[in-house]
């Protein structure tokens, strides 16, 4: 019996070590998607706003930290709660969430434009996350009025 003991201390042991090294490979990871991006055409020849979802399907959350676009100088992300808006320094993306941006909450805003965008155009835009890789993404530009919920 007193072999027993540490044999069973021993196999504990090492049962708690191959769990530990296997649990960072496979699982834990964020599965970032984006879906609806579109910048309404600017009304302002400096400066635009940009709308996009980012879905999480993976098991792990992440963060957006940066977003970066060739049409402006630079692109900053903005909550706003209350009405008040305020420009943040990230954004959180939960395990099976979603980090929405859309008129009225959180948004993207192109500062310093080095063009205007016109309606029927294309911006590029670089999402850089925590955890993931960065992610491109085609943002279509739209009229001015357009509403995602009415199609115009």
């Amino acid at each position: 019996m007193r072999h027993a003991v540490p044999a069973a201390a021993a196999l504990a042991g090492a049962l708690a070590l191959t769990g530990c090294s296997g649990s960072g490979a496979d699982s834990g990871k964020a599965g970032l998607s984006v879906s609806s991006p579109y910048m309404p055409q600017p009304v302002s020849a400096d400066m635009a706003a940009g709308f996009l979802t980012i879905t999480n399907e993976g098991t792990a959350e992440d963060e957006l930290t940066s977003v970066s676009s060739d049409v402006a100088g630079r692109v900053t992300m903005h909550s706003t709660v209350g009405g008040a808006m305020a420009e943040k320094s990230s954004f959180a993306i939960p395990a099976h969430g979603r980090l929405v941006f859309r008129s009225g909450g959180n948004h993207l805003m192109f500062e310093e434009l080095r063009r205007k965008p016109r309606q029927g155009q294309t911006v590029t835009v670089k999402l850089t996350f925590a955890e993931s890789g960065p992610l491109s993404v085609e943002m279509p530009v739209k009229s001015a009025t357009y509403n995602p919920s009415t199609g115009h």
